[in-house]
């Protein structure tokens, strides 16, 4: 379980950021745009609505309003970590790609079945996602098949998704796609496939300011 558990938190963005929320203040090269991954937007629009369904599945999960604000408080960074897992979810899948590597939907089930009998049941499962990496249970399917792609990947690699050829792999996926993030989000670090946070004198903190850090 513990190599599953370390792939899930490499594609999920489980993360956590220490970093202020951030706001722009300028023209953005792509407005509307969170992200523009091989020439696709990743629109502001989608990503907010990635991070509804994730307190949407919170709320239901824990109605009380006193456990509810502590899911929040430990999940504040849910908007950057979200568009992080939608980056990257992207340059694996062209890693996957350009390796020949394929997934098939009975690999996924297999996948989910026996992870469902480690966990104790589908709902424990799914309530094990939501808790530990952020994903709402109508997505954990895509997950899982994120993550099939990610072992097949470092299968073909002959290596694992802890070593250094495999984050190579991604890397040079990420050059092709030449990701580029609203710097309000930070910026994407190729080398690392992973987000940071932006140093760009016009990218102002506004948490100071009394913003809350819950999105």
């Amino acid at each position: 379980m513990h190599r599953r558990r370390r792939t899930a938190l490499l594609l999920t963005a489980a993360i956590a950021a220490a970093a202020p929320l951030l706001t722009a203040c300028g023209n953005d090269a792509h407005p509307g745009a969170a992200a523009v991954v091989g020439g696709e937007r990743i629109t502001v629009s989608q990503l907010e609505n990635r991070v509804d369904e994730v307190r949407a599945a919170q709320r239901a999960a824990v109605p009380d309003d006193a456990q509810y604000q502590q899911a929040i408080a430990r999940t504040g960074s849910l908007t950057r970590d979200t568009l992080h897992s939608m980056v990257l979810d992207r340059v694996l899948e062209r890693a996957a790609r350009d390796a020949g590597v394929t997934v098939t939907d009975r690999e996924v089930q297999k996948m989910r079945s026996g992870l469902e009998q480690q966990a104790g049941g589908a709902e424990a499962l799914e309530a094990a996602w939501l808790q530990q990496y952020g994903i709402p249970p109508q997505r954990l399917d895509d997950n899982l098949r994120l993550q099939a792609q990610a072992q097949k990947l470092a299968q073909r690699l002959g290596t694992d998704t802890s070593r250094p050829e495999f984050w190579q792999a991604l890397s040079e996926a990420g050059e092709e796609l030449d990701v580029d993030l609203n710097p309000r989000y930070g910026a994407w670090d190729v080398k690392k496939s992973s987000r940071v946070d932006a140093g760009t004198p016009w990218v102002r903190d506004v948490t100071a300011a009394g913003v809350p850090q819950t999105l």
